[in-house]
């Protein structure tokens, strides 16, 4: 017979018949596996933030100088 990590219903105080618990009473908690944790991605680098928020800015200058070159334009 395969051993699980969770609790044996049968053997679990506060459990009524069917799994379920009584009112007000705490559910067993759920048991642990070591290791099983979602990993988490390495963050980037402070420079790279950086080179993206400059990107970014650039990007943004521009679209401000070709509206501003627009309405220049249309007025002159």
């Amino acid at each position: 017979m395969m051993s699980t990590p969770d609790p044996d219903p049968e053997n679990t105080p506060g459990l009524e018949p069917g799994g379920g618990v009584a009112p007000g009473d705490t559910p067993p908690g759920e048991s642990s596996t070591s290791g099983a944790a979602f990993q988490e991605p390495d963050l980037p680098s402070r420079r790279t933030n950086w080179l993206v928020y400059a990107l970014v800015g650039v990007v943004v200058v521009l679209a401000l100088l070709l509206f501003v070159g627009y309405v220049v334009g249309l007025l002159g």
